[in-house]
C-alpha cells in the first residue's frame, strides 16, 4: 500500500472510530410513518409574479421515506384542478414539523388560479393530507418597452 492511501484509511478508520454517528448521520434514515398527517400552517402564496408562484405549507412530519413531494393541484376553475407542481424535499427526522415549497410555472399573467396541496413519499405513497381549495392572482405582465432595450 502507498503511503498517501495508508494515510488515508488511517484517517477514515480514526474518524469512524471518533464519530460514528455524526458520518452516519449523513445518511438520511426511514424514519417512523406518522399515524396522522395534518397541515399545522397554510397551504399560502409565498410569491406570485406574472408567470409563477410558490406555495408553501407546513405538515407534521409525515415520516417514512426520507424523500418526500409536495405537490400543488392547480387551475383557472375549482371543478378542474389538472394542473400539477410537484417539488422533492428530504425530511429531517430530527424535526417535528416539515415545511414544504412548491414552485408553480408557466403562469399566465393577471390570471387567478385555484390550487390545494398534498404529500406523498418518493414511492408514491400519499401522507393522507389534503389542503383546503385557495387562490391566487398572478401579476400584470411586465411592460417592455422596445425603445429602452438598445
Amino acid at each position: 500500500m502507498k503511503r498517501p492511501l495508508a494515510k488515508l484509511a488511517i484517517t477514515v478508520t480514526a474518524a469512524l472510530l471518533l464519530y460514528p454517528t455524526s458520518l452516519a448521520a449523513q445518511a438520511s434514515p426511514t424514519t417512523k410513518k406518522a399515524a396522522r398527517v395534518s397541515i399545522k400552517h397554510g397551504p399560502e402564496l409565498e410569491l406570485a409574479s406574472d408567470h409563477l408562484a410558490i406555495i408553501r405549507w407546513t405538515s407534521n412530519n409525515p415520516g417514512g421515506s426520507p424523500e418526500h413531494y409536495g405537490i400543488v393541484h392547480y387551475g383557472t376553475d375549482t371543478k378542474n384542478l389538472s394542473e400539477t407542481a410537484k417539488s422533492p424535499i428530504r425530511l429531517n427526522p430530527g424535526h417535528p414539523d416539515t415545511v414544504f415549497r412548491v414552485r408553480v410555472d408557466d403562469l399566465k399573467p393577471k390570471t387567478t388560479y385555484y390550487y390545494t396541496v398534498e404529500s406523498m413519499g418518493a414511492d408514491g405513497t400519499n401522507d393522507g393530507v389534503k389542503g383546503p381549495i385557495k387562490h391566487f392572482t398572478t401579476a400584470k405582465a411586465p411592460n417592455i418597452d422596445a425603445s429602452q432595450s438598445r
